[in-house]
C-alpha cells in the first residue's frame, strides 16, 4: 500500500472496556480514527486490585494528559507488615523499599484508571455496553462483525483488548489452551470489611504454598479493604472463568482449616460484588495479529499479576499499536508488524520475571519462611538496606523501562497533543 497523508482504515472496533481498550481509543481518536468500544459487562467495571504506573507507562500517561488524575487517585501506601499466625508484627518495610518505585511512579486501583480513561473518552469514542462480538469475517478489505445483539456491522480494523481470557483470540487465533502458560498458582481477590483497621497499609501473611494480604489504600471507604489470596496449584483446576460460585468453592477448599484471620477473611468472599479468581499464568503467541485483527494487552500477552506489568504494558502497548498506525497511515500490515517489533522483546523480559517471581509469591516450606521473616525483621536495621532497596528498584526500573518511549508526535500534527 502507498502511504500518503490520507488515512486508510479508519474505523477501529476494540473489544474490551478496562484499561488497554479505552487507552487505544484514547490515542486513536486524537490520531484522526473512528474508534468504537464494545464491552460485555453492563456497565463499566470498577473493581480490581491496585495497579502499578511505572516507567514508560508514566510518560505514557503523562502525553495521555491523564497523569494529574492518577496522582489525584494515588493509593498513597506507607509500607506494609508480616504477621505470624498469632497476629504479631515480625516486620514491616517503608513504601519506598515495599514499593520499588522511582521518584515518577505511581500506584492506583485499577477501577479508578478504566474510569479515568472512560471519562476521557466517552465524548469522542462509541462505547457499546452489554455486548459482545458473535463472530467475524476478515474478507481482506474489512471485517464483518456480528455482535451477541445481532448487530450487524463492518470495520476497517479490530482490535482484541478483552484480557487472558480473550474471545477475540479464541475466534481468530483459536482455543486459549494452546498460547496460555499456567505459572503453578492461583490468586483471588475481593473488596470486604476492613477486619484489620488498615490505613494506607498492607499486611500479609505466609503459609507454606500460600500468601494472604490485606490493604486499604488511600481513597478507600474506612470501612473496606481488599482481601487477596495466593496459593500454589501445579495442576490446572477445572472451573468455568464466568462461574463465580465455583471459584468462592475452590478458594475456601484451598484455605480449609488455615488460621490467623483467614476463616474471616475467606468468608468474606460470600458477598463480594467484585471478587475476582484465575490462574497466575502468561500468554504465549508467535504473532499478535491475523489479517486485520490485532490483540492487545493480556489478550496478547498476560504477563500475569506476578510481573506488576501488565497495566503498564497495556498503556504501553495502546501507544504503539495507535502510533504506528498512524505513521504508516493505516496500513495496518505495515503497522502491526512495528508494533509486535517493538513491544515484543519488552513482554518477554517481563514475562521471565514473572515466571521466576511466582515461586517467590508462594514459598513452599515453613524454615523458608521463617528464613524470609528473619530478614524482613532485620532488614530496615541494618547497614546494607539501601543497598537491597536500590536492587529491588532497579530488577523493578529494568522491567518497567524494557519498552521505550517512541516518539510518533512531531510527525503527524496537533492531534497527538495531550
Amino acid at each position: 500500500m502507498t502511504h500518503t497523508n490520507q488515512l486508510v482504515n479508519k474505523t477501529v472496533l476494540i473489544s474490551g472496556a478496562s484499561v488497554a481498550g479505552p487507552a487505544l481509543a484514547l490515542w486513536l481518536h486524537r490520531y484522526g480514527f473512528t474508534a468504537t468500544v464494545v464491552e460485555r459487562a453492563p456497565e463499566l467495571r470498577t473493581g480490581g486490585y491496585k495497579v502499578d504506573i511505572r516507567g514508560t507507562a508514566v510518560e505514557v500517561c503523562r502525553r495521555m494528559g491523564v497523569l494529574d488524575e492518577i496522582r489525584a487517585c494515588s493509593t498513597d501506601m506507607d509500607g506494609g507488615s508480616y504477621v505470624d499466625a498469632q497476629g504479631r508484627t515480625v516486620g514491616r518495610m517503608p513504601a519506598e523499599i515495599f514499593g520499588g518505585r522511582v521518584e515518577q511512579d505511581d500506584e492506583i486501583m485499577r477501577g479508578d484508571l478504566a474510569r479515568i480513561l472512560y471519562e476521557r473518552t466517552r465524548d469522542d469514542v462509541e462505547y457499546l455496553f452489554d455486548d459482545s462480538i458473535a463472530a467475524l469475517h476478515d474478507d481482506g478489505d474489512g471485517v464483518d462483525v456480528t455482535f451477541e445483539s445481532g448487530t450487524r456491522r463492518r470495520f476497517d480494523l479490530v482490535v482484541g483488548a478483552d484480557g487472558l481470557h480473550s474471545h477475540t483470540r479464541r475466534l481468530v487465533f483459536g482455543d486459549e489452551q494452546r498460547f496460555k502458560r499456567h505459572l503453578g498458582a492461583y490468586i483471588s481477590i475481593f473488596t470486604a470489611p476492613n477486619r484489620l483497621g488498615l490505613t494506607r497499609w498492607e499486611t500479609y501473611h505466609a503459609r507454606p504454598d500460600k500468601l494472604i494480604s490485606v490493604y486499604s489504600a488511600a481513597g478507600e471507604q474506612a470501612h473496606t479493604a481488599k482481601n487477596c489470596f495466593v496459593f500454589s496449584s501445579p495442576e490446572e483446576l477445572s472451573y468455568d472463568h464466568r462461574d463465580t460460585e465455583r471459584q468462592k468453592r475452590l478458594l475456601a477448599d484451598a484455605f480449609a482449616g488455615d488460621d490467623w484471620e483467614i476463616p474471616r477473611l475467606i468468608a468474606d468472599s460470600a458477598d463480594a460484588e467484585d471478587f475476582y479468581f484465575d490462574s497466575i499464568a502468561l500468554i504465549e503467541m508467535d504473532r499478535w495479529s491475523s489479517g486485520r485483527v490485532v490483540l492487545l494487552g493480556d489478550a496478547a500477552h498476560c504477563t500475569s499479576p506476578a510481573s506488576g506489568q501488565g497495566t503498564g504494558l497495556a498503556l504501553t502497548g495502546a501507544y504503539v499499536l495507535a502510533g504506528e498506525l498512524a505513521a504508516a497511515h493505516g496500513d495496518h500490515r505495515v503497522a502491526f508488524e512495528a508494533y509486535e517489533r517493538e513491544m515484543r522483546p519488552g513482554v518477554e523480559l517481563n514475562q521471565r520475571f514473572a515466571a521466576g517471581f511466582v515461586k517467590e509469591m508462594t514459598v513452599s516450606s515453613r524454615w523458608k519462611i521463617a528464613l524470609r521473616m528473619a530478614m524482613v525483621r532485620t532488614l530496615p536495621r541494618t547497614p546494607w538496606k539501601n543497598l537491597i532497596a536500590k536492587k529491588i528498584r532497579d530488577d523493578v526500573q529494568r522491567a518497567a523501562n524494557a519498552v521505550p518511549v517512541k516518539e510518533y508526535g512531531q510527525a503527524y500534527g496537533p492531534r497527538v497533543a495531550a
